[in-house]
């Protein structure tokens, strides 16, 4: 062997080697390198958790018997020691034991799975939040009607590190404008629907996974255990900016829960009082400054179109009547 090869056979040993020590590290350790499901903050996450686990266990389990068993045989019966294959076929005994143990081992793994899939999917019992769930392409909507509150929640990250521009942040892409805000350990009933396309609304740390469809109202729930942050995604291909509608739920106690809702109707009351307003010159200036900026974000500062956003100048919205154009904005 020449000295290359051997360097390229001791390398592919130490590679396989060092696979096998991050084989056997901690569930923790897997955690911290991202190799895991997402901690969980709901019952429902962690019922799924730990059925992932009991699963992840059975697979090893079945691993290691019959590849173990078949490098025995393999090994120990091998044509160089004088050992002859066997010639009996049509076994019944056989045909019934490798027949019966796979299916006893699927009804094993299927008990707790129907059990949990029945959990996800019971919204019978009484919630103590309705929280509406609209997808639209490339955002989404909230309407707590029991609160008379509702918002759009789009995506905040800035436009400089899409582009490469600036250093990604430690929520890329997961951080939006209006996260939805959600009561500790209070039932949430989701509605989920959409506007134009297919659209699905995932939290993986609250265990929801739920279609947003045109026309249809389809329906989860969570309990979320603890206060925190917990960010999902829309998990249906739904369009070329697909990537670019997170999800972000704020978990809270209800004496925040209750402010906030309070300072989202003190929000929508002074939006009303605006419509009569009387605005001077400065504050028209400034506040289509701000709509300006909002839309320069996407579109350019010329129109001109950024990324996959489409070039307004010269387009039908820019050149057609001032009128739709006015309404489009507000």
């Amino acid at each position: 062997m020449s000295t290359p090869q051997r360097t390229r056979l001791i390398g592919a040993v130490r590679n396989l080697f060092a696979g096998l020590s991050l084989a056997l590290v901690s569930g923790l350790a897997y955690g911290a390198y991202g190799l895991n499901l997402q901690p969980p903050a709901s019952p429902i996450a962690e019922e799924i958790l730990g059925l992932h686990n009991m699963i992840m266990v059975i697979c090893l389990i079945i691993f290691v018997v019959v590849f173990g068993f078949m490098f025995y045989s393999i090994f120990a019966h091998r044509k160089s020691r004088g050992h002859k294959a066997a010639t009996f076929h049509e076994s019944t005994t056989i045909e019934i034991v490798w027949t019966a143990i796979p299916f006893l081992i699927l009804v094993g793994m299927a008990i707790p799975s129907t059990a949990t899939l029945l959990k996800m999917e019971d919204t019978k019992s009484q919630a103590d939040i309705v929280i509406k769930v609209t997808g639209y392409q490339w955002k989404w909507r909230y309407e707590y009607p029991d609160h008379d509150v509702s918002f759009f929640s789009t995506l905040s990250t800035p436009r400089d590190q899409i582009e490469n521009k600036a250093k990604k942040g430690d929520n890329y892409l997961l951080e939006v404008d209006n996260p939805v805000v959600i009561p500790v350990g209070k039932k949430v009933r989701f509605l989920v629907t959409a506007n134009d396309v297919i659209h699905a609304w995932w939290v993986p740390q609250l265990g929801v996974k739920k279609d947003a469809i045109p026309g249809f109202l389809n329906e989860t729930w969570a309990i979320a255990n603890k206060p925190g942050t917990y960010r999902g995604q829309c998990a249906e291909l739904c369009g070329k900016d697909h990537g670019y509608m997170p999800i972000v739920v704020e978990a809270v106690e209800q004496d925040k829960f209750t402010q906030w809702v309070g300072a989202q109707k003190a929000q929508a009351q002074a939006a009303a009082a605006d419509v009569g307003k009387q605005w001077t010159k400065a504050e028209l200036l400034a506040k289509g400054e701000k709509v300006y900026a909002q839309c320069a974000a996407c579109h350019g500062a010329k129109g001109e179109g950024v990324a996959t956003f489409p070039k307004l100048t010269g387009s039908k919205i820019a050149t057609g009547p001032v009128a739709d154009h006015i309404k489009i904005v507000l």
